[in-house]
């Protein structure tokens, strides 16, 4: 499957698409779950992250990622607007948004950077980007509904 936008119709001026996006330390949503931590310290925040399916992942700010407590994984070699780079991987998180959750590692930003809902994420959660209303829809292939699919 791939994210697709939404054709818009003529004559309408396309934005951007910024989402509110709660993130948690799945590590400690796990241990919640399994009653080694009470829920309230679970690590979690609230970002507005830009819906950009030109990432691949979901990255965020180093300092969100030190707050949240993602442990570094590796870097990955990685295609940017400013050449190839390395990037910091780290730590999965859980990802919710709009009702729709997924578990996904995180790719670090520097800070001040804005966050960005990549591509993987957004499969997860079976999206689409409507660029005529701004926002997120889901899959017009699925009904709308949250579907997954295995070919």
């Amino acid at each position: 499957m791939s994210i697709t936008a939404v054709e818009p119709k003529r004559g309408t001026n396309v934005g951007r698409v910024v989402v509110s996006v709660l993130i948690e330390n799945a590590f400690d949503v796990e241990q919640a779950a399994r009653g080694q931590i009470q829920p309230d310290q679970v690590r979690r925040t609230t970002v507005e992250a830009l819906v950009d399916t030109g990432a691949t992942f979901l990255c965020l700010p180093q300092p969100v990622i030190d707050q949240l407590g993602l442990t570094f994984q590796r870097h990955k070699p990685t295609r940017t607007v400013s050449g190839s780079l390395l990037m910091s991987i780290h730590a999965t998180a859980h990802v919710v948004v709009d009702g729709r959750d997924c578990n996904t590692e995180v790719m670090g930003l520097p800070e001040g950077r804005q966050p960005l809902l990549g591509q993987i994420p957004l499969e997860m959660m079976d999206w689409w980007i409507d660029p005529v209303s701004q926002k997120l829809i889901g899959n017009p292939e699925h009904g709308g509904q949250w579907m997954a699919e295995v070919f």
